[in-house]
């Protein structure tokens, strides 16, 4: 079973806050960035690249590429995934992924969303892919950063 240590949404994906807050604390070593449109960019993968603690390894892969391919994983590698949206996390929930904890880092505010936490603004949908995640049994936390308390994760819901 691979050794996933964390699964962040933050519609950022890689950047200064994940690489220098995130990584060190849950002790990753690989960072797998899961998303269909960054798994093809190369300018985006070397922006993430840059951003990335020198510790820690980068993939870039799809939603199917991850379902497919982290059961090959090493138990060595301590996996640290990072997606968008709760929807492509929930894809790779249902695809077997086993995906425990989810952290809720940021989801910004766009139209037709609506504010629920600091740095956390969803729709209906978004609503709806976490409601899913929660009824799979995987656990939600709103975190910005490691060193902050989580907030009420039923801010999600009203």
């Amino acid at each position: 079973m691979p050794n996933i240590v964390l699964t962040r949404i933050d519609n950022r994906l890689v950047h200064g806050q994940v690489a220098t807050q995130w990584c060190g604390p849950i002790g990753a070593n690989l960072i797998l960035v899961a998303n269909d449109e960054v798994a093809g960019n190369k300018l985006r993968q070397g922006l993430m690249d840059m951003a990335a603690p020198s510790y820690a390894a980068m993939r870039y892969w799809t939603i199917e590429k991850t379902i497919s391919t982290i059961h090959k994983a090493s138990d060595k590698q301590h996996i640290f995934i990072v997606c968008e949206t709760p929807q492509d996390v929930l894809k790779l929930v249902e695809g077997g992924v086993p995906i425990k904890k989810v952290n809720i880092g940021n989801m910004h505010m766009a139209d037709g969303k609506r504010q629920v936490a600091g740095s956390v603004a969803v729709d209906d949908d978004d609503v709806a892919a976490f409601a899913k995640l929660r009824d799979l049994g995987v656990e939600l936390e709103i975190r910005r950063v490691p060193t902050e308390g989580a907030e009420n994760i039923e801010k999600l819901f009203k």
